[in-house]
């Protein structure tokens, strides 16, 4: 098979490069390397894949997605495309969100301009994310499954974490969020998110396409980008030991998240793009194991060995969310897929994993 796989450069797309090599399928990247990013090409790039990268690496042609000419031709021959190029994490505040929404609304749609333009019918492999779900599965005692309200900023100043029902006010029960929930998005990068879903399935009656959307559940693993505000939180406490200091744990740590392994994840793209009918649909990638904040910073820091242990330093970011994790079922009875690394084997291990080149400032 003949795969295009943007954003192939970075954390999870280079994973996902090595694995259809490796399954001796036909590689081509796109990566503008971004600057917010990347500090150059990545000493990871596969050399039996085709590279077309950003001006980071001296090419005079185009490869941002979101740039109509990056898409002259980058269609031809290809079977299926892995769109995994986009800005993650919260980023900083509302000043970024016209990045969020160039690199990842405005890609994709370039991408699906560019697929009517050539007439192409191929299946995608969307990068999407456990984001699109604002808080997980909640149920109140009185009320059933109920859709909290979104944090507000004077409970998380008196410490009152956990949200309440918005009818009665009790607290609120967590389970296991499946792909049939209703998506809420909370935030800016969320929301983009929810829109690359949305495009990719608005446009699959014109293209003929079939998208399998992967909803990300929180992914560490080697060659993720540290000393960033776009880092996921295994990243941030990675950097903090790697710097001789303790995690710092906002809120009182009790948030809840599903910690899958990238190898995991590379191995749920490579099925999606394996599977003899593309599944048209979203489907959660996840280890199955939810960790508490706390206690992934506990686990890291134990291996550290160092005696640095987490601080619980209060606060919190507006636009997170209390707990999300997942409901794996699906994308083991669609896909066979199953997460191989335990959290707390693959966290510890990633305390000695190498991290990403922080980018230029």
């Amino acid at each position: 098979m003949n795969v295009l796989v943007t954003g192939g450069a970075g954390f999870i797309g280079s994973h996902i490069v090595d694995a259809l090599v490796e399954r001796n399928h036909t590689v081509t990247v796109i990566d503008s390397l971004d600057p917010a990013a990347h500090d150059g090409p990545p000493e990871w790039m596969n050399p039996n894949a085709t590279w077309r990268l950003g001006p980071a690496s001296g090419e005079a042609r185009s490869a941002d997605v979101a740039e109509e000419a990056t898409w002259d031709g980058a269609l031809e021959g290809i079977d299926a495309v892995c769109h995994q190029a986009a800005k993650v994490g919260l980023g900083v505040d509302l000043t970024d969100a016209p990045a969020y929404a160039i690199n990842n609304d405005l890609g994709t749609a370039r991408m699906l301009a560019a697929m009517s333009a050539s007439g192409w019918g191929g299946r995608i492999v969307l990068a999407s994310s456990m984001v699109v779900y604002g808080e997980g599965r909640y149920a109140c005692p009185d009320h059933g499954i109920v859709a909290p309200l979104p944090r507000r900023s004077d409970d998380l100043d008196a410490d009152r974490w956990e949200p309440r029902c918005p009818t009665c006010r009790r607290e609120l029960t967590t389970g296991l969020v499946p792909e049939d929930a209703a998506i809420d998005p909370r935030n800016v990068y969320a929301a983009t998110k929810a829109h690359q879903e949305h495009l990719c399935g608005a446009a699959s009656a014109e293209l003929g396409t079939v998208t399998t959307a992967l909803r990300y559940h929180n992914v560490y693993g080697p060659r993720m980008p540290r000393d960033t505000p776009y880092a996921g939180v295994a990243s941030i406490f990675r950097s903090q030991l790697a710097n001789g200091r303790p995690p710092q744990v906002f809120e009182d740590g009790g948030q809840r998240r599903d910690f899958v392994h990238v190898s995991d994840v590379a191995a749920a793209n490579i099925a999606a793009l394996e599977r003899p009918v593309p599944y048209a649909g979203a489907l959660n990638v996840a280890s199955g194991h939810p960790f508490t904040l706390l206690d992934m910073a506990r686990t890291m820091a134990a291996e550290d060995g160092r005696g640095l242990e987490p601080t619980v330093v209060g606060g919190y970011r507006i636009g997170d969310v209390r707990h999300v994790t997942a409901d794996a079922n699906l994308a083991r009875s669609v896909l066979g897929f199953e997460a191989q690394v335990q959290p707390a084997d693959g966290l510890a291990a990633f305390v000695h994993e190498p991290l990403r080149r922080p980018p230029a400032r």
